[in-house]
Formats: structure tokens, sequence, C-alpha cells
């Protein structure tokens, strides 16, 4: 993907900024791979081919739950939010908006330890409307 997965200049960013970068393209391109082997395998015939792809999307699998783990280990406002809302049962939606409230009100929206490494944010704001 190269610099164009930045949105501020590379070289102003610090080295844990750009590897959480890296990483959040990884698991991009992990996800994207698990469904492109999700066509393929809703098409195929050959139960030979379909074993090997169902194999090569087990990889997949893997390496966007590697990916996930790296992130959310170094972003605790995340990790708080998603243990709230992955396996857990009920409404998804419910979920993580209960997981959301909880994390701000036990962290503070504005933590500087719930960015990548403790760096703070990653400078997009609440992702609710306000009306302010």
């Amino acid at each position: 993907m190269g610099a164009d997965q930045y949105h501020e200049p590379p070289g102003e960013l610090p080295a844990a900024t750009r590897t959480f970068a890296r990483l959040c393209a990884s698991l991009t391109e992990e996800a994207e791979a698990i469904g492109w082997y999700q066509q393929r395998l809703a098409v195929e015939a050959d139960s030979e081919a379909s074993a090997i792809m169902r194999d090569a999307q087990g990889e997949e699998f893997k390496h966007f739950s590697m990916d996930l783990e790296f992130l959310l280990r170094r972003t605790p406002l995340w990790r708080e939010i998603a243990r709230g809302v992955l396996f857990q049962d009920g409404d998804i939606v419910e979920r993580g908006e209960a997981a959301e409230a909880a994390a701000a009100s036990d962290t503070g929206a504005d933590d500087p330890a719930s960015g990548p490494d403790g760096l703070g944010s990653l400078g997009i704001g609440s992702l609710r409307w306000s009306t302010r």
C-alpha cells in the first residue's frame, strides 16, 4: 500500500503510529481475502478445490485475528469496547452502544492512554452526531 495509507505526512508520524497504520491496513487486507474466499467457495463445485480454499480462508481468519489482537493490545479504549461486543449474546448494536458508554465513563473520551501505545486518540473525534 505504501505511503498512501497515511492521512498525515509519514515522516511526521511516530514509529508506533506508522506500525499501527500498517496493522490496520493488514487487517483490512485479511478481511477482503476472507470475503473473496467466501465468494469462491459459494460457487466452486470441485470438492478438492473447495477444501484447499477453505484451508486458505482459515489462514486468513488466523491472520485477521492476530492483526486485531495486536491493535487491541495497543489501544486500551478499543479493547474495552471490543470486550463489550465480541463473543456476547444479544443485540449487537445494543451491546456496542452499552460498551461505548461504559468505556467512555470509565476512561473518559480524551484519555491519552486510549490511543496506539498511549499516544492519544486517532484524532477523529466522536462518531456520534452532536447538537452543540
